[in-house]
């Protein structure tokens, strides 16, 4: 169906991209506030991703085009614009069209071993491609914003634990500092811990998606996946990747033993640090909680979307959830040690 927004973006897709769309649906799954997606086709049957990003680096598409150039399996190559772009910009944002590959996400699955395992041929493909001086060029490095993450995390503890009366999110704010209060000694191990960590020395700089979860996998026959939404693509340690595996939980989901192990086999032979991987799981736990709990305390916000951002705290910091996992990385660290 074409509303007056779909018709506004089929006119700007025709306009930047050559395509001519018959329906466009916007797609409304995603956890990515600065994005809008739609499900658009054309005539021909032929179906896209159109997206608006207004987040992360518009360095994933240069990257997406680099891994797919490089024949990496399970990348969907990013349409080009008449003068050889990637994207366009309208309304502030990065306009994109991406071919839609597949209507199966990994999230809520189900996923068979096979699946599993090309997972993990996939990161490694991507983590085996060679990083070029463009690359070097746009991608961030992993991790960089950790010091911001830890002052959202420390200005959400600190407007919990004292609230002002004034506060417009008021009950919200109450509700939220009981959740936090489950987990307030795990947290506050985990920013002492990010910021004594974050001088070790790094490993070796790959390419990186930055957030291979489930949600961003797409299955297909005979145990075929495809990674997308390269927004958060950067520079990293390969941990940044595998804490998603290793780590033990792909958004909102936890991984099983016998997963875990297909992934591996996949990806092939690897030298995981336990450092790095916990201060990456660390950093992604503080992240996750300070964001998904200012989306649950944002009153312009719809009732639904902050119950959703509120379901959400309360899984990171459940007995399965990253808070708990990255602690206990922690944790073994000092055993180790």
């Amino acid at each position: 169906m074409i509303d007056d927004t779909s018709r506004q973006v089929a006119g700007w897709v025709r306009a930047d991209f050559g395509l001519d769309l018959t329906t466009v649906d916007e797609v409304t799954h995603g956890a990515d506030q600065h994005a809008r997606l739609w499900r658009a086709s054309c005539a021909d049957g032929a179906r896209y991703a159109v997206k608006l990003s207004g987040g992360g680096t518009p360095a994933g598409l240069v990257v997406a085009a680099h891994l797919a150039e490089q024949g990496v399996p399970g990348i969907a190559a990013p349409l080009r614009t008449p003068d050889g772009g990637l994207r366009s910009h309208r309304s502030g944002r990065r306009l994109s069209v991406v071919p839609w590959v597949s209507d199966r996400r990994a999230l809520g699955g189900p996923m068979t071993e096979a699946h599993w395992r090309a997972y993990g041929e996939l990161l490694a493909a991507v983590h085996a491609v060679p990083v070029t001086d463009e690359l070097v060029r746009l991608l961030p490095r992993g991790g960089a914003a950790y010091r911001r993450i830890v002052a959202a995390t420390r200005a959400t503890a600190e407007r919990l634990r004292d609230p002002d009366p004034a506060d417009p999110a008021g009950p919200l704010v109450a509700e939220m500092a009981a959740v936090w209060s489950v987990a307030a000694d795990q947290v506050s191990t985990l920013i002492r811990e990010v910021e004594r960590l974050a001088a070790d020395p790094a490993g070796a700089m790959v390419v990186c998606h930055g957030d291979p979860h489930l949600g961003n996998l797409l299955l297909g026959p005979d145990g075929q996946v495809w990674l997308i939404d390269w927004d958060d693509a950067v520079l990293a340690p390969i941990e940044c990747d595998l804490m998603f595996v290793t780590g033990g939980v792909l958004a909102f989901a936890t991984i099983t033993t016998e997963q875990r192990a297909a992934v591996l086999a996949g990806y092939g032979s690897a030298d995981v640090d336990p450092r790095r991987l916990a201060w990456f799981l660390a950093v992604r736990a503080l992240d996750d909680l300070s964001d998904w709990t200012s989306q649950a305390l944002d009153t312009g916000a719809s009732v639904a979307d902050r119950a959703r951002a509120a379901d959400v705290v309360r899984g990171l910091v459940s007995p399965i959830g990253l808070v708990v996992l990255a602690d206990a990385a922690l944790l073994d660290l000092g055993q180790a040690g």
